[in-house]
Parts: structure tokens; sequence; C-alpha cells
């Protein structure tokens, strides 16, 4: 396995990257906006392809990269359900896999620091966000955190891994890296407490200053997604055009969203799966779009539209034109009362 940890000093923020091997599928975890080319460089260098990035939380300290590495890579964007943020393309359950090619990570919903707070588990190491640190935890005092929501993390989720656990927190100001589960139920003081009102008293008397850069990070974390506006840059088939003749037996709707999201939500009746991280397979002139699209329009759907809309650029990319998407996705669909099937 391939494993970075990159360090913004800035705002003392690890971000890391890892994949399989050289040459294959990368992930991102809380990527610095003010490193993106730092982060574009090395996978360059390992020849990586980004196909996934994860925040752990909405950021108060640091603008995430999550948009310019989208933007730069075409990679899907990654957050809990929770989440606040007006698009992500892929929202996770607690319990739900996060995965590229060899590697998968299990979410964990662990609020507290944040009430859209996750954790990210993988074999012998687990990402904690700001919810574990080293030798301490993250602030509860804002973005509606909540000491005892936190307690609840730690001591009912994240406390109860394998002492062995590798701990890699989202931030770090003293200059350590790694720890693990048994180190922080041994040595960090905040943990050293009988019950949730004792800790929720040590966090309540904080009285911490806001982060410096909380006033600009945040408002812009909640606005990374492509917006409306950018999902018109291609081609599209309003929700309301479709509805107002359906069936549609002119079009050929392509559902690309990951098999997890079409079991928990269902999808369009008749449409087909082309997952929008091998999308590329079937864009080729002897992929299976290119020959449906010879007899009639190929139009493209995931959660919200940002997935859809870069497709039918990265299809126009590799040759196939003429094909468009569903602005908003399977969410405008749901929410106009379109018609719903269980995935097959």
């Amino acid at each position: 396995m391939l494993f970075r940890q990159l360090f913004d000093k800035t705002s003392s923020t690890y971000t890391y990257l890892m994949a399989s091997r050289k040459g294959g599928e990368a992930l991102i975890i809380d990527p610095v906006f003010e490193q993106t080319n730092r982060y574009l460089k090395l996978l360059e260098e390992l020849e990586l392809k980004l196909v996934k990035v994860v925040d752990t939380h909405i950021h108060a300290d640091h603008v995430s990269a999550m948009g310019s590495l989208r933007d730069a890579t075409r990679c899907t964007t990654v957050m809990g359900e929770e989440s606040p943020a007006d698009v992500v393309s892929l929202r996770v359950r607690d319990g739900e896999a996060v995965t590229i090619e060899g590697l998968a990570l299990t979410a964990l919903y662990t609020p507290g620091h944040t009430s859209e707070s996750y954790s990210f588990l993988m074999d012998d190491r687990v990402f904690t966000g700001d919810t574990l640190l080293i030798r301490g935890t993250g602030r509860t005092d804002f973005q509606n955190g909540d000491p005892y929501a936190q307690f609840h993390s730690l001591f009912e989720r994240l406390l109860k891994l394998p002492e062995t656990t590798l701990v890699y927190p989202a931030h770090d100001y003293k200059g350590d890296t790694v720890s693990t589960i048994g180190e922080e139920k041994a040595f960090n003081p905040r943990l050293q407490v009988q019950s949730a009102d004792q800790y929720a008293e040590i966090m309540n008397g904080l009285n911490l200053p806001n982060p410096t850069m909380m006033d600009v990070a945040v408002p812009s974390n909640l606005k990374l997604g492509l917006r409306a506006d950018a999902q018109h840059r291609v081609p599209v088939v309003e929700v309301d055009e479709l509805l107002a003749a359906w069936p549609r037996e002119d079009l050929i709707l392509v559902d690309i969203r990951e098999e997890g999201e079409r079991a928990r939500s269902g999808t369009i009746p008749g449409a087909i799966h082309a997952p929008y991280g091998q999308f590329d397979r079937y864009c080729g002139r002897a992929g299976p779009l290119a020959g449906l699209a010879r007899d009639r329009r190929v139009v493209l759907f995931c959660a919200v539209g940002e997935r859809s809309t870069l497709a039918v650029e990265l299809a126009a990319d590799l040759g196939l034109r003429g094909l468009a998407h569903i602005p908003g996705g399977f969410r405008a669909w749901s929410a106009a009362g379109g018609p719903v099937e269980a995935a097959g």
C-alpha cells in the first residue's frame, strides 16, 4: 500500500493520501486548498488516479481542497450524509464502505466536534478527523458541537477498537504524527473521566478563541459543490421535461451512482447502471454507451448532479458526444415525485 501523511503548517492539518499500488486509484482525506498543487504533483509522481476525496467534517480552520481537486481530476467528493455542504457527490452512512481499487474504508459516524463528524476505519488504522486527537479531543463549542455526543463517539465507538489500531487525526499542534487507541486510552488527559457529565464539564470549560479562518473557511466549505448553475455547463434534460412525457422511449437513462447508493434509495425505472468509478470503460468506441448512443439519446444521472456533469465532460473527452444529464440528479427526481424502483 502507498500511504502518505502530508502537513499544512498554517492550519496544522494532516492530509492523507493512499492507494493500493503505484499507478492505481488513490483516495485523499482532509485536503487543504492551498496545498492543491502539491497533491496534484504527488499524484503525478506516483502515477496515481485520484478517484475520491473525503472530508471528515466541515472544517473551520482551513478551506478544503475538495472542490479544487474535483475540478482538476473529476474525482468523487465524499462526506457523511449529515453534512450541511450544499453539494457532495457521495454521502455515506455509518457503517458504509468507501472503496477504491484494492482498499476499503468503513465510515463511522462520530459526532461531537461538529454534528456531521465522521471517522474512517481501514484495517489497522483509523482516521479520526477532529474527534480524537493525539493526547486531546476536538473542541465542541461551535458548528452544533456537543460534548455528550462526543463522549459517546469516543467511549462507545473509537475507544472500543482494538488497542493496536493506529490513530491518524486531522490536526496536531505539537508535532506528533500518529498514536494508537491503547496509548490514547492510557495517556490522553481528556479521556481520564468517569462519566459523560465529567467530560462535558471539561469541554465546556475550555473557553478557546474561534479559529482565525473560521469566518472564511466555514462558508467556503459549505459551498464547494457544483451548484445548479454549474450543472448547466453541459447538455441537460430537466426533471420536469422528463416527467411531462414519462415514460420516455426516446431516451436511455444511465445511473452512475455506486451500488450502495442505489440499494439505499432505489433508481429510476428502466435505468441501466454504469458506475462513475469505471465510467471511462463504458465510453470508448467499443464501450456499451457508444452503441446505445447511436439509436437514442443517453441521459446520465447521479445523486445530485455533480458526478453526472463531470461524466458528460469525460465522455466528450473520450470521443462520445451528445450525452446529457439530469441537473440535481436523483434527489431532484425524487423531490418531483418521479417513480422509483428497487435497484436490480
